[in-house]
């Protein structure tokens, strides 16, 4: 038995014993080991180095694993609803791009990844992908020798109406459509002519609907197409079967354009924001509002006048034209009927013989002294005068221009007045009756007052409400339970990775590099410095004194083996003062053995 150097008691290894029970340790450990066999092997120094480079390769591969993870490609829809030719002609092309590409359940459409969806709608396009079941004039290319006009008939209504489908699907609304056309046979006979007709059938996006101007324009495209096709002959249905060209229905609506309501409610803020505009100066922001609600008048007015004046007198009337005409007669001689006596030459002269007349009577022809009257002469006159005045008219045309304003109704309230009173409190107290008249005065003129117009204005002063709906916090907002989660998943990402790299990795490291050994040397280097510092002590050397760390410098190992022999007969020390028999039982062993 030994005293060994940290001063316990062991047995001396040249005994027969102790050389029996080394041997057959050394046996037990070699079949234990040789039992073992892997186990074993992890156990020894190069096993453990192979298993921690196992053990971080792992580490670094679930990392990467998990990084990728995170960084999931997010596919996204390409293309949906395609015949099989189309889709047929997508994954090919797709496959000479080298884009990546799967199946939707049910094979319905075709999922890319996210970043190259718009990339590969471009590409797809420009090789005319999808077609969607529409073929347009291309199909005309590849005719046939020796076709016979009725098919020659019919792929060009194909065409046609492909190349309209195509058309109408450009529309961003409309997602696919399909056209049907009725031409009918030409006639030589008139009475026997028809016109032909045309059916459209819309599948339009989910959310979006077509307005009455957007329909119109359909009608109006496919009309427009297709040679003396009306467009009343035009039928338009959506994919839910309604009926979108509705005549009657349009006529109803043709009140109600979307542009004219546009305009009224573009009128109508126009007003409110000039109102609040010029009043929020006065009583501050946030204290005033208006709303305004105005009549307009989108009929279109034209009227033509007549107005005649009343008679004028000649003085003063307009002369506009004057006719005059005179005609005069007068004929002297003889005078008897036409004929043979009338034309005999005058019998010769002879006086009559005739009673005397007396004086101063008359005699029987009227003549005085009973003469003969004498031949006179006969003759008529006449003249005429026709003038004609100008008559006094005011035709007047007048065209009332549409979207004029019949009347303005314009109402604002107004909030009492913040004030400070004498104790330096904020009151609320309402506005005077000057201070609203300014105000009402003011939004007149914001607001193009009109009496005439029959406009109205309201202006009320009130105290604002202040029970109002409390905003929503920041984790109520709309979409915020979404930003969570992603930011949610990368924290959690990130955790996950410091944990693996900090309490995994990490250590392995060290291990795999040596410096945990070197941690462990150097602190089991500090202890034994401390303990020969504390040896020194116990032996006397003053620490301060230069002698005394003189004797304690040297090499390293010099350094360790003094202070261990100094801690260990300082230990010697202590049991010889607290146990001196099995002290003197150890040096009476060490006696009989020499």
């Amino acid at each position: 038995m030994a005293v060994a150097a940290d001063g316990t008691m062991t047995n001396d290894a040249n005994s027969p014993a102790d050389e029996n029970g080394t041997a057959g340790s050394a046996a037990s450990d070699q079949m234990t080991a040789n039992q073992n066999g892997v186990l074993g092997y992890a156990r020894s120094q190069q096993g453990r180095r192979v298993l921690l480079i196992v053990a971080a390769a792992a580490t670094i591969a679930l990392m990467i694993g998990i990084w990728m993870w995170s960084q999931k490609v997010e596919y996204r829809v390409l293309f949906s609803n395609f015949n099989d030719r189309d889709g047929g002609s997508i994954v090919a092309s797709l496959q000479q791009m080298n884009v990546p590409y799967k199946y939707s359940e049910g094979g319905t459409a075709i999922l890319v990844p996210e970043n190259m969806v718009h990339d590969a709608r471009l590409k797809l396009a420009a090789q005319g992908l999808p077609k969607g079941g529409n073929v347009g004039f291309e199909l005309m290319e590849n005719q046939k020798l020796g076709i016979s006009q009725f098919l020659e008939q019919v792929n060009f209504q194909r065409a046609l109406e492909g190349e309209l489908a195509r058309s109408v699907q450009s529309l961003s609304s409309v997602q696919t459509a399909r056209v049907h056309l009725a031409l009918p046979k030409a006639s030589v006979f008139v009475r026997d002519q028809q016109k032909p007709t045309a059916s459209v059938v819309l599948s339009l996006y989910p959310g979006r609907f077509l307005d009455g101007q957007q329909v119109s324009a359909i009608v109006h495209l496919v009309a427009s197409s297709v040679p003396e096709l009306s467009p009343k002959a035009v039928t338009i249905v959506d994919q839910n079967g309604n009926l979108l060209s509705d005549t009657t229905k349009q006529t109803q609506t043709n009140t109600l354009d979307p542009t004219q309501l546009k305009y009224v409610q573009d009128l109508q803020q126009d007003i409110v924001k000039r109102v609040e505009s010029i009043i929020a100066p006065i009583v501050g922001n946030g204290n005033v509002r208006a709303e305004a609600t105005a009549d307009v008048d989108f009929s279109r007015t034209e009227q033509a006048a007549e107005t005649y004046k009343p008679n004028q007198t000649q003085d003063t009337a307009a002369v506009r034209s004057k006719q005059s005409s005179e005609a005069s007669n007068s004929s002297t001689g003889t005078s008897g009927v036409p004929g043979a006596l009338t034309n005999q030459p005058p019998a010769p002269a002879t006086a009559q013989i005739v009673n005397p007349v007396p004086p101063g009577q008359a005699g029987a022809a009227g003549t005085p002294n009973g003469a003969a009257p004498a031949p006179t002469a006969s003759g008529n006159s006449r003249k005429d005068e026709t003038v004609n005045y100008e008559v006094d008219k005011t035709v007047r045309y007048t065209q009332q221009p549409m979207g004029g304003v019949r009347r303005l109704t314009v109402a604002v309230v107004v909030n009492y007045k913040r004030t400070i009173d004498n104790t330096g409190k904020i009151v609320m107290r309402p506005l005077t009756e000057a201070e609203r008249n300014q105000i009402s005065d003011l939004v007149k003129e914001a607001m193009g007052y009109s009496k005439d117009r029959g406009d109205s204005l309201n202006v009320v002063n009130t105290q604002f409400s202040t029970d109002l709906e409390p905003e929503l916090p920041l984790w109520k907002q709309p979409n915020m339970i979404e930003l969570a989660k992603e930011i949610g998943k990368y924290v959690l990402l990130a955790a996950v990775l410091l944990y693996l790299y900090f309490g995994v990795l990490r250590p392995i490291i060290w291990k795999l590099s040596g410096r945990e050994e070197r941690e462990r040397l150097a602190k089991e280097k500090a202890e034994a410095e401390a303990a020969a510092a504390a040896a020194a002590v116990a032996a006397g050397f003053d620490p301060d004194d230069p002698d005394a760390i003189v004797s304690l410098s040297g090499s390293d190992a010099e350094i360790d083996e003094r202070a261990q022999y100094k801690a260990n007969l300082e230990i010697a020390k202590q049991w010889a003062k607290n146990d001196p028999k099995l002290v003197a039982s150890i040096i009476k062993a060490w006696v009989n053995n020499e």
